[in-house]
């Protein structure tokens, strides 16, 4: 019975910040398409982010992507709570790409039908560092293959949110 509160967080999480999405839909945020959708699965570790309900005391966030065989994506988001010592917790959405936005733009499924908008909004060329952000502009996520960064490239990707539209006091760093 502990997976059904869980679920209703999530519906909760969904249905007061997002909305459903349809291929119709455009991103109000810059994305980076094309975006090699293959390339890009793997591990991704969260550098900093404007955290969602349950990500708000994450240590140790890591999103992770596998292609599964109808194209939609295996997400699995684990991470440490209260502390790089804290249990671990994890959740399990799905996601899908949207037609015609080059990879770019996904609806991110925790709770079936809400499907929340998931924008690839930066990549870099080596697919090392990406921004994942949404049209409101209440969420972000800065993500790197490895757990850290260097002191300029976290400068720079947070002059890019900043450029899309974010109370950059939001922002907050997160431990690894």
């Amino acid at each position: 019975m502990r997976t059904l509160p869980l679920a209703l967080l999530a519906l909760m999480i969904a249905t007061s910040t997002t909305a459903c999405r349809s291929g119709t839909v455009k991103p109000t945020v810059t994305t980076a398409a094309p975006v090699d959708v293959d390339r890009f699965m793997g591990d991704w570790y969260v550098i900093a982010h404007i955290p969602s309900f349950p990500e708000r005391d994450a240590y140790a966030a890591v999103e992770s992507y596998a292609r599964l065989p109808d194209g939609r994506i295996q997400t699995t988001f684990r991470f440490r709570k209260g502390a790089l010592d804290g249990p671990e917790k994890t959740m399990h959405p799905i996601g899908k790409v949207e037609p015609d936005s080059g990879g770019a733009v996904w609806g991110m499924q925790f709770v079936w039908p809400i499907q929340a908008e998931y924008v690839i909004s930066f990549v870099d060329a080596d697919y090392q560092q990406t921004i994942v952000a949404r049209s409101k502009r209440d969420y972000v996520w800065l993500m790197a293959r490895t757990p850290t960064i260097s002191d300029a490239d976290y400068q720079a990707r947070l002059r890019q949110i900043e450029a899309l539209g974010y109370d950059m006091a939001k922002i907050r760093r997160v431990p690894h």
